[in-house]
């Protein structure tokens, strides 16, 4: 198995707010993949004491040990545990309940000898490459297909659309929003390779429209994690106009995950 770990902060002053594991199980058999990409609160409180960096060591800790050691529990239920065991954490001191309470979105991917699944929240994107070199991207798209009035001002977001039906859904105190997250499951022998990006990598399909999935996937075969971070960045610095951003920040967190079975 080869793997490729990259991971930049969009601001060198800032932590970065994206977290990242490959893991493989004592027994040697299988492995996983675990993708977070923290959402950056507006100015104001969380209702939270802690950051969102906190926030994310400790999900995505939880996590990667859970989904490792329940290789017969469903990621979804997987995903549920490790949010619990997170808010538990620090429910005794923080409001769980506010809009903005910490949160993230989340690529899961888990390989044995037959199977390899998967779980995706929100607008992080995990590709799946088969064994004949075709590319297949495994979307939770419901961020995507919001109108963008519902998207005008965090105030709107955060009272209809962020964690609502019919909105869109995160990773945040709320065990129970890991049964909406995208799922599914694929024989072993079908899937090569895979690659999870946070939003931040997934610019240079989604925002900027250099190429395909089938495209990106081919770069990093290619050229690398590093070289797709490093295109993003280029794009990002020469939108001076801001014609593809629009509202959204200069630079984010870039994370990508590239795993060869």
């Amino acid at each position: 198995m080869h793997t490729e770990v990259v991971s930049e902060p969009g601001d060198p002053a800032r932590p970065n707010e994206d977290f990242a594991a490959v893991a493989l199980p004592a027994s040697g058999q299988g492995g996983a993949v675990v993708v977070l990409d923290g959402v950056t609160p507006p100015r104001g409180g969380t209702g939270c004491l802690h950051s969102v960096p906190w926030y994310i060591a400790r999900l995505g800790g939880a996590l990667t040990e859970l989904t490792l050691s329940l290789p017969d529990v469903p990621l979804s239920e997987v995903l549920s545990r490790a949010i619990a065991r997170t808010a538990a954490a620090h429910a005794a001191t923080c409001d769980l309940s506010h809009p903005r309470t910490p949160q993230a979105t989340v690529v899961v991917a888990r390989w044995g000898t037959e199977a390899v699944e998967y779980l995706v929240l929100s607008d992080s994107a995990l590709l799946l490459e088969s064994s004949e070199g075709s590319v297949t991207a495994m979307l939770d798209d419901r961020l995507s297909r919001l109108p963008r009035s519902s998207l005008a001002t965090d105030a709107i977001v955060d009272s209809t659309v962020r964690n609502k039906e019919g909105g869109f859904f995160t990773a945040a105190a709320d065990p129970a929003v890991a049964e909406r997250a995208v799922t599914g499951t694929l024989p072993r022998r079908e899937v090569r390779a895979l690659a999870a990006l946070t939003d931040g990598a997934t610019r240079w399909v989604e925002k900027f429209h250099e190429g395909t999935w089938e495209d990106c996937f081919r770069l990093l075969h290619k050229e690398g994690a590093r070289a797709l971070v490093r295109r993003v960045r280029t794009l990002e610095t020469t939108d001076t106009e801001r014609v593809f951003l629009r509202r959204s920040k200069t630079h984010d967190d870039a994370t990508v995950v590239l795993v060869g079975l």
